[in-house]
């Protein structure tokens, strides 16, 4: 495609699950669509163990793929901001924290915008970036919001400034299933924190947002027609959804990082070297995300449920948590020094040692999910997660933590047939060793496991196929390479217009 050169900047938030598809976003606009790509990367401080949280993200960034090679695209590492002086330490929340530490950064980010000599004509944030929209209209910029996440979450978004506070109390105090038009309904048990009292201040505060993403020139989602066909259409469609957005929507995914097969990285030999001794998919992968942990309690029973279970395992241990789902989000906690073993129970890791692995703090996810003995994937249910588990073919047991993740977990083992969930027997316990075990063998072992490998292998190859050339999300990418060229060039009329 012959067009004029483009420039744009994307804002990557905290977090892997939303640096990865920024990454990978950021590459296929400039190696496949012709444009000039700046991503700057947002940092924040952290209080405790901040070394292995650097090191964590260095390792991402170094693994998306021989970025120093693409000349058309430039990193920018933002200074880390301190954030904590506005929270409320008695009530964390993780979307404000994001939030805040994006709008710290702003005056850095703008004076570099304003520095260079190309400047970028268009800006793509994330949805806790919308408080850069104002900067892009006030630069004469296009704007677009990445949704990292998947379509139904993403129609929630968007419908969200419509849904009426009784029909929200309606789903709260009676557990009424909430109404998307074109969409699946969202049941109370995997209902969003936006979505239940109290509604003020949040209630407020996300309305604005959601409507400030409305207003952009654009929505791009990492998901695929075929994956989310419903939901998809709902958003695009005029007549449901699309009437609410200010510009098109774009589904552009499956957006994770690819692994090429000659990548060894220091560190990483001695699981992929014990992969290799393995039979074919029969070993299961445990991994909570980059941000989740589990209690004490929950990671005793997870022990016993993988020796019940008697797979071969590869398990991600953190420190364990109680009451904070997300606390290794910005804090990475890894085991504070202390060997694994003081945190699994008695005799665990000497009883397992010819079965299986456990890591402290980081494993190279994507490389175990596409080697060919992993069978299956304990996860929390992060859509970056799930992406890099469907494009490798690998069925899951569903374990969601925190954020939309339950509503992940419903599509996966309801819709899509590639996943069985976990859910404690009772509200906020845990799940038990013997479910633990009935679950890792329903993947692993029985026919059930064996119809969701075929159905997940379906969806990879559907995945694949939307990327190439002739398929949905490179023909919407490509729409949204027009469009841009288009605003790129009324922005430059207005601007010798104003100069006249």
């Amino acid at each position: 495609m012959v067009t004029p050169k483009i420039h744009a900047a994307i804002l990557a938030s905290p977090g892997m699950g939303h640096l990865i598809p920024t990454m990978e976003l950021g590459k296929l606009l400039a190696i496949n669509h012709g444009f000039e790509v700046t991503i700057f990367v947002i940092t924040a401080t952290t209080t405790t163990n901040s070394s292995n949280s650097d090191t964590t993200k260095s390792n991402i960034l170094q693994q998306t793929s021989n970025l120093n090679s693409l000349k058309s695209l430039n990193i920018i590492v933002t200074p880390p901001v301190d954030v904590s002086d506005k929270l409320d330490p008695n009530k964390p929340n993780l979307g404000q924290r994001i939030t805040l530490t994006m709008i710290e950064s702003l005056p850095f980010i703008r004076s570099q915008i304003l520095s260079m000599k190309f400047p970028p004509s268009v800006l793509i944030v994330d949805i806790f970036g919308t408080t850069a929209l104002p900067m892009a209209r006030d630069l004469h910029m296009s704007s677009y919001v990445f949704f990292s996440t998947n379509a139904w979450f993403t129609a929630i978004c968007i419908y969200f400034p419509f849904i009426t506070k009784e029909a929200l109390l309606r789903h709260a105090n009676n557990h009424e299933p909430l109404l998307i038009p074109g969409c699946e309904p969202v049941q109370f048990e995997d209902t969003l924190e936006i979505l239940v009292p109290p509604y003020e201040p949040i209630h407020e505060a996300v309305v604005n947002l959601t409507r400030e993403i409305l207003s952009a020139n654009g929505i791009l989602i990492n998901t695929w027609q075929n994956l989310e066909p419903a939901a998809t259409k709902a958003i695009i469609e005029h007549e449901i959804l699309g009437q609410f957005t200010n510009g098109p929507v774009y589904p552009v995914g499956p957006l994770v990082r690819n692994v090429e097969p000659e990548e060894k990285r220091e560190g990483e030999n001695l699981i992929l070297s014990w992969l290799d001794e393995q039979p074919a998919e029969s070993v299961i992968f445990l991994s909570f995300g980059s941000g989740g942990t589990i209690s004490k309690c929950q990671m005793t029973e997870l022990a016993y449920g993988l020796e019940l279970s008697k797979q071969g395992f590869i398990w991600v241990v953190r420190q364990p948590t109680e009451g904070d789902a997300s606390a290794a989000f910005f804090e990475a906690k890894d085991c504070d020094g202390l060997p694994i073993i003081n945190y699994l129970s008695d005799g665990f890791v000497s009883r397992t040692k010819d079965v299986g692995i456990c890591v402290t703090m980081w494993a190279p996810q994507a490389e175990i999910l596409k080697h060919p003995a992993i069978g299956g994937f304990v996860t929390h249910c992060g859509w970056n997660s799930v992406l890099e588990s469907i494009l490798n073919g690998v069925p899951m047991v569903a374990w969601p933590l925190y954020a939309e993740q339950k509503m992940n977990a419903t599509m996966l083992s309801k819709e899509l047939g590639v996943a069985v969930k976990a859910t404690p027997i009772e509200e906020g316990g845990v799940v038990c060793r013997k479910q633990i075990a009935e679950l890792i063998h329903r993947v692993m072992v029985d026919e059930e496991g064996i119809a969701m490998r075929v159905k997940v292998k379906d969806y990879k190859l559907s995945g694949e196929k939307a990327l190439s050339v002739c398929g949905s999300s490179h023909g919407s990418l490509y729409q949204m390479t027009k469009d841009c060229v288009f605003h790129m060039h009324q922005q430059s009329s207005e601007a010798k217009s104003r100069g006249a």
